[in-house]
């Protein structure tokens, strides 16, 4: 019997912290009031709801379903609308204490609208005031820096993670409510031009990869976006493939599902991209160290320099190396250093000679086993939160043992 109480007791512990460790759910959040069940139906509908409940620290700027009607009747699309939401959700935490206590009586912070790349200059940054009187207002910053809503009420806070906050209107702008172009209309060869990436934007159109690319967009697509420096360093080790392999390289660049770099961050594991079928899996892992998020393909480590365009499903990011498959270059192994007095190169160096400058520490060729995925996107990932609760069964059946 001691053995069994000892045993619940370390059960009941651990779903306790699991579900401590669980992330926020808005929807659930809002779901509690009817009176914010349309501003909540945006949020799932324009998927901005996923994307708050990725992220560690939130503010959502809630308005009530009068409020809605206001952008509702104008009839604009659903991608605007996105726009204007992501406005109401705020990169950093307020809740209701923190909002009496801005240093100076007025802030500006971040929206999610900012964060992404979608609005230009400063226009997705939302101002915060202490007015007198103990009310607090919110304003776009560029539009004529008017505080155009009122705080009115805290409706969920979990202090440092979310925080809901109702406010009296929509805050909007004429940047924000401007026509965005649906997934299918976005044009990718011409978007990566813009962004930076003419000489990976050539490679797609010479190989005829950019249709694939194309395709993929409405159902979710990461394109992974080597530098134009990288890719003039590289081009002549392009030119030497076969018409084939220059096709399955350039579409290890994709990634058949939308992965914001929130969702990146969350965990390291094997995916997929669009050169993988049947056997031949044209994979890479995601491995990640802070802020820092990196590709290692056993061949290469490429690091993710920045976000080019964010608009969900698609997603385009910058990295600092090309990448290179296994399955085209043989793998870098990770082996002892030579000894000093070695002075010929090993037969079997011709692989380090393909790679394009693989760093002292790329990882070696262990695929390891990875379970089939329905969507062909991700393998596997290791959450934080099954690290955690592992850490946490180690630690109960020590002290049963005890």
């Amino acid at each position: 019997m001691a053995y069994l109480r000892r045993a619940a007791t370390a059960l009941i512990l651990i779903m306790q912290l699991f579900t401590l460790s669980n992330a926020h759910n808005i929807t659930k959040i809002l779901a509690k009031d009817p009176d914010f069940s349309t501003f909540n139906h945006y949020l799932s509908a324009t998927h901005l709801a996923d994307e708050i409940n990725r992220r560690q620290t939130i503010t959502v700027l809630a308005v009530d379903n009068s409020a809605m009607n206001s952008i509702l009747s104008k009839g604009y699309s659903l991608y605007t609308i996105r726009n204007i939401l992501s406005l109401h959700v705020l990169v950093d935490y307020f809740g209701a204490k923190k909002l009496h206590q801005i240093t100076d009586g007025s802030t500006s912070t971040a929206s999610m609208f900012q964060s992404t790349g979608s609005a230009t200059g400063t226009s997705g940054y939302v101002n915060i005031t202490d007015i007198k009187g103990g009310k607090v207002a919110f304003g776009v910053q560029e539009d004529d820096s008017r505080l155009t809503a009122h705080y009115v009420k805290s409706i969920f806070e979990k202090a440092y993670n979310i925080s809901v906050l109702h406010i009296s209107q929509v805050l909007t702008s004429p940047e924000a409510e401007a026509p965005t172009a649906s997934p299918s209309d976005l044009i990718l060869t011409a978007i990566l031009e813009k962004q930076g990436c003419k000489a990976f934007s050539d490679m797609l159109k010479s190989t005829g990869a950019d249709k694939t690319f194309q395709d993929t967009v409405d159902g979710g697509l990461t394109v992974f976006c080597p530098s134009d420096s990288a890719v003039g360093k590289f081009a002549p080790k392009f030119k030497a493939l076969s018409a084939a392999n220059k096709t399955a390289l350039v579409l290890y660049h994709g990634m058949p599902v939308y992965q914001s770099l929130q969702m990146l961050r969350s965990g390291n594991g094997a995916v997929n991209t669009l050169a993988t079928e049947g056997n031949n899996k044209f994979d890479f892992t995601v491995q990640n160290d802070g802020e820092d998020v990196t590709l290692e393909t056993d061949v290469v480590t490429a690091k993710i320099m920045g976000t080019l365009k964010d608009q969900e499903p698609l997603i385009i990011y910058k990295v600092d190396k090309v990448l290179l498959p296994r399955e085209i270059y043989k793998a870098v192994k990770a082996a002892a250093p030579a000894p000093k007095s070695s002075k010929h190169k090993p037969k079997n160096a011709e692989a380090d000679e393909d790679a394009d400058g693989p760093s002292a520490d790329a990882p070696g060729d262990d695929d390891g086993e990875v379970a089939d995925d329905k969507n062909g996107a991700i393998h596997v990932m290791v959450s934080r939160s099954s690290v955690f609760v592992s850490a946490i069964v180690c630690l109960c059946f020590g002290v049963w043992l005890m």
